[in-house]
C-alpha cells in the first residue's frame, strides 16, 4: 500500500527547498526552450488525438444511412478523410524533428 497523500499548504510550499537556478542566462534560456518544446509536443499530440476522434465520428456519420441528411453524410465523409490525412501529416512532421 502506498503512503497517504498530504495536503501542501502555501506556507509549507514556501518553506520547501528552492530549486537551484541555472548557472547562467544561457542555461536558463536552454531550459525554458526545452520546456516550451515539450509543451508544444504535448499539444500537438492532443491535436492528433482529436483529429483521429473527429475522423472516427465523421466516418460513423457518413455511414449512418438515412438517419442523416445526404449533404451531411457527404460532408462527414470528406471531413473523415481530411482529418485522417491531417493527422498523418502531423505525425510525419513530428517525426522529422
Amino acid at each position: 500500500m502506498s503512503a497517504p497523500l498530504k495536503v501542501v499548504t502555501p506556507e509549507a510550499w514556501a518553506d520547501a527547498a528552492p530549486v537551484a537556478a541555472p548557472a547562467n542566462l544561457g542555461e536558463r534560456i536552454r531550459l525554458l526552450q526545452a520546456e516550451a518544446r515539450g509543451l508544444a509536443r504535448e499539444q500537438i499530440e492532443a491535436l492528433k488525438a482529436r483529429l483521429a476522434e473527429t475522423s472516427r465520428m465523421a466516418e460513423d456519420i457518413a455511414a449512418g444511412g438515412e438517419a442523416y441528411p445526404v449533404g451531411v453524410r457527404e460532408l462527414a465523409a470528406r471531413l473523415g478523410q481530411d482529418s485522417a490525412a491531417k493527422a498523418l501529416a502531423l505525425e510525419a512532421l513530428m517525426n522529422r524533428c
